[in-house]
C-alpha cells in the first residue's frame, strides 16, 4: 500500500509499542519524544539518532531509556560514549550504524532525518514493513518513485508528518481519488510575504529564519521564506495522494490555521484546521487510527476573528514556479532540485550569495542538469544517491556566479 487511510484495519498492538526515533535532536524529533514522554508506559524506546549532538542525544536516551544511541559524527563517538556510561543505552557511531539503527525491529519509526543523509535511514526502516511517520522531504522529493515502490513491496504503512500532508490524509476519508478534483496545501508566506520586491535581495538569514508561525530548523525555515518548501511539499503530496501534478494546488494563508483543502466532485471542501504546533500531526501518526491527548493550543475561531487567504506571488517567490516546473518534467528533475537547494540555502546562510540567487541557482542547476544529468527517472536508491551527487557538484560549479561582491 502506499498512505494509510482511515479505513486501514492498524495491526494488532501490544502492551507497549516499540518506537525509534531518526533524527531525535531536531525540532520534530524533539517534539515526538515530547509526546512520548507524557506516557512512558506506553512505549519503549528502541534506538534514537542525532548527526553529532552527542551531548543532546545522550540526554534524550537516558531520559527515554532508550537501547541504543546512535551519532552519525564518528568523531562524536567517545563524547557519546561517555555521557552514556553506566546508563545502559548501547552507544554507536557512524552513517553505516545510522542505517542499522533504522533496522532495528520497531512497531512505528519516525524518519526525522533532514537532507539527503535520511535516505538511506529511512529505506531501511521502510523494509521492516512496519509504521513509517515520514518526515523526511528528500525521500519523496528526491526519491519518490523509488521510496514509494519500496513501501509498497514492504507493505509499509507511511504515515505523513508534515502538517499539510497530514491535514490532507485527515480530510480523504478513504485514500481513493474517486471524487477528489483537487488538493490544496496552505502556506503561511513566511517572514517576507509583504516585503517590498527591491528588498527581498538584501534580506539577511537572520531576518529569513524569523518565520511568523512555526519554529522549524534553519533549512525549512529558509525554505519556507522563498516559499521552495510548499513547492517540495507538492511533490511530496504528488507521491502521497492519488491526484495528478494539475489537481495541487497552493494559497496564501497567513495565520497557519488551516491546513490543507480537499475539493470533492460534488463541491464539498474538506479542510483541516488546529493551531500551529508540530505535535499535533506527529501524535496523530503516532497513534492512528487513533487519538491522543496532547498539549497543544487550542483553536478558538472567536478569538481569532478571522482567517485569510491570497494567491502565491510567484513573480516575488519564483522557487514555488520552479518546483511545479520540476515536477511537471519529472524523470530526474526533482532530484536535482532538491540538490541544488541544499547547496543554495547552505551558501545563503553562509552569507555568499543573496535571498534572490537562492532561487536563481537552483533554476540554473536545472537548467544546466539537462545536457549534463539528462532527464532519466531513477529506478534504485543508488540511482538518486547518484544523481543527488551530480546534482549537488553542479550547482557548487555554478555557485561562483552568485556569489556576492
Amino acid at each position: 500500500m502506499t498512505v494509510a487511510t482511515a479505513h486501514t484495519t492498524p495491526s494488532t498492538a501490544s502492551a507497549q509499542r516499540r518506537v525509534s526515533v531518526l533524527g531525535a535532536t531536531g525540532s520534530i524529533g524533539l517534539n515526538t519524544l515530547d509526546l512520548i514522554g507524557r506516557d512512558s508506559a506506553a512505549y519503549d524506546v528502541v534506538a534514537l539518532t542525532a548527526n553529532r549532538n552527542a551531548e543532546a542525544l545522550a540526554r534524550l536516551a537516558i531520559a527515554h531509556r532508550a537501547e541504543t544511541a546512535v551519532v552519525a559524527d564518528e568523531s562524536q563517538y567517545e563524547a557519546l560514549k561517555a555521557a552514556l556510561s553506566g546508563s545502559g543505552v548501547e552507544a554507536a557511531a557512524g552513517l553505516q550504524a545510522v542505517v542499522d539503527a533504522a533496522a532495528q525491529p520497531a512497531d512505528w519509526i519516525m524518519a526525522a532525518i533532514t537532507g539527503a543523509a535520511g535516505l538511506r535511514p529511512t529505506f531501511e526502516a521502510a523494509a521492516q514493513g512496519t509504521r513509517i511517520a515520514l518526515a523526511n522531504k528528500e525521500c519523496l522529493v528526491s526519491a519518490g518513485e523509488v521510496f514509494m515502490a519500496a513501501v509498497a513491496s514492504a507493505g509499509t504503512m507511511l504515515l505523513p508528518v508534515d502538517s499539510e500532508h497530514s491535514g490532507a490524509f485527515q480530510a480523504i476519508d478513504d485514500g481513493s481519488a474517486d471524487g477528489i478534483e483537487r488538493i490544496v496545501l496552505t502556506a503561511s508566506g513566511g517572514p517576507f510575504r509583504d516585503w517590498p520586491m527591491d528588498r527581498l535581495a538584501a534580506a539577511t538569514p537572520e531576518q529569513a529564519l524569523q518565520h511568523p508561525n512555526w519554529s522549524m530548523g534553519a533549512k525549512i525555515t529558509v525554505d519556507s521564506a522563498t516559499l521552495m518548501n510548499k513547492g517540495l511539499e507538492l511533490i511530496e503530496a504528488y507521491h502521497l495522494f492519488p491526484v495528478a501534478p494539475e489537481q495541487l494546488g497552493v494559497v496564501i494563508h497567513p495565520q497557519s490555521i488551516l491546513h490543507c483543502l480537499v475539493e470533492y466532485a460534488d463541491g464539498s471542501v474538506i479542510a483541516q484546521l488546529s493551531c500551529p504546533d508540530m505535535r499535533t500531526p506527529i501524535a496523530y501518526s503516532l497513534t492512528w487510527p487513533n487519538r491522543m491527548q496532547t498539549p497543544t493550543e487550542r483553536l478558538d475561531l472567536a478569538k481569532l476573528g478571522q482567517l485569510t487567504f491570497e494567491t502565491p506571488d510567484v513573480a516575488r517567490f519564483p522557487a514555488l514556479r520552479i518546483a511545479q516546473d520540476a515536477l511537471a518534467a519529472g524523470g530526474c528533475a526533482p532530484t536535482v532540485l532538491n540538490a541544488a537547494d541544499e547547496v543554495a540555502v547552505d551558501a545563503y546562510l553562509q552569507g555568499r550569495i543573496g535571498f534572490a540567487s537562492i532561487p536563481a541557482l537552483v533554476e540554473a542547476t536545472l537548467d544546466a542538469s539537462e545536457q549534463s544529468v539528462g532527464r532519466h527517472l531513477p529506478s534504485t536508491l543508488d540511482d538518486v544517491l547518484e544523481i543527488d551527487y551530480a546534482g549537488r557538484a553542479l550547482a557548487l560549479s555554478l555557485l561562483p556566479k552568485f556569489n556576492k561582491t
